[in-house]
């Protein structure tokens, strides 16, 4: 498998930004694609349309399907980030169109997208990191004969497939789950054995603040919104903590706790451990006979949610913050038995260990896309033709 610079096997252009100031240049039918949307590897679609008038007087240039993407610069991760066109279209000037002489052009995108850090380390320094066509040009990449090159692109476009759906039915999964949390914990729908009325209390009724420092012997957590609470060194963040830990608040098992500035944000959880959290966060002790798990999940429910953006004080976002004397005074609707919340949580419980299972599977295909991709477009393992 020989080895060449991007030149020699493609053409690569960029595209133009029409002055917003000339209303006939917009709202057209021509898509023009921004570097933000080459995250998902394939564009079928642009937020923005273009004129055929844009296109006769500027200097944007018609891409046809097929054509590879590549973003010069953008925010994030998205500078280096490759996509193929799925339809014809225009692209603005932070995009690098790759048209491929002669081979496949989806193979020259999976290089470029197993090349994606190498490609980033090669940007400009300065006040922004940024890519340029001569980069991009002289990027040098394995490039074996074309029916090699395409048997190469069907075996990872099939493993793309493969993550493709499972990504799909997680969705529904996570859609399911969303929709049974509004039906199950605002009563709508009742499960069956249970019709009593349900009560409602204020949550200094039901949790008081745990306020106990001093307990460096204890593990450091971090609570997540979308994890819930882990031992901090199970993820892979840098630590930002403080040295000095005396100020660090015990969780225990059965509390929640939620980032006092972020509650109306969802960022509240259930702890499985005992350890010390950032004082940045509030803890909630279940007082006796209370469940907490079923509030751990009605507190990420959007009305229980805006009721803690009610309650936040602060004159902009940024600064609002939900401390426990206010947050004891929200009042919400709950089953009046235990029986039923449990019910509930158990439901809710299963649907959310589906979705685990499920994103395990789909990083577990990523990863071998990933091994797959190192083994044949290095020409370390050849297709057999």
């Amino acid at each position: 498998m020989k080895v060449v610079a991007i030149k020699s096997i493609a053409d690569v252009s960029s595209g133009n930004t029409p002055s917003r100031r000339k209303s006939e240049y917009w709202n057209g039918s021509i898509p023009w694609i921004t570097t933000g949307e080459l995250e998902s590897g394939y564009v079928t679609a642009s937020k923005e349309c273009v004129t055929e008038k844009a296109l006769k007087e500027t200097a944007l240039k018609l891409y046809h399907k097929g054509t590879v993407l590549i973003a010069m610069y953008g925010q994030g991760k998205t500078r280096g980030t490759a996509a193929v066109l799925g339809i014809e279209a225009t692209v603005n000037q932070a995009c690098a169109a790759l048209t491929v002489h002669s081979g496949c052009s989806k193979f020259l995108f999976y290089q470029l997208q197993n090349s994606y850090h190498a490609i980033r380390r090669l940007s400009n320094t300065g006040n922004q990191e940024n890519l340029n066509a001569e980069i991009i040009k002289n990027f040098k990449i394995p490039w074996p004969d074309e029916l090699e090159q395409q048997k190469i692109a069907a075996i990872l476009s099939t493993q793309d497939k493969v993550i493709e759906l499972k990504e799909k039915l997680l969705a529904q999964k996570q859609q399911q789950k969303k929709y049974l949390m509004q039906q199950l914990l605002t009563g709508k729908k009742r499960l069956p054995g249970f019709c009593e009325k349900w009560t409602r209390k204020q949550l200094g009724e039901l949790f008081e603040n745990r306020v106990e420092i001093n307990r460096s012997d204890l593990g450091l957590l971090a609570i997540t919104s979308t994890r819930g609470i882990l031992p901090r060194d199970c993820l892979d963040l840098k630590d930002n903590s403080s040295e000095d830990k005396s100020k660090y608040l015990r969780i225990c098992p059965g509390d929640i706790g939620y980032n006092t500035m972020r509650m109306w944000q969802s960022v509240s959880a259930y702890s499985e451990y005992e350890g010390i959290v950032s004082p940045a966060y509030t803890i909630l002790a279940p007082m006796e006979g209370v469940y907490s798990r079923y509030f751990a999940y009605l507190f990420k429910t959007q009305s229980v949610i805006f009721s803690f953006y009610r309650f936040s004080q602060g004159l902009v976002d940024d600064t609002r913050n939900l401390k426990y004397e206010n947050f004891k005074k929200i009042s919400v609707s709950i089953p009046s038995k235990v029986a039923e919340q449990r019910a509930i949580v158990q439901i809710l419980s299963t649907a959310d260990h589906e979705i685990d299972l499920l994103q395990k599977s789909i990083e577990a295909e990523k990863q071998k896309k990933k091994a797959l991709m190192q083994l044949l477009l290095t020409g370390k393992v050849s297709v057999r033709i």
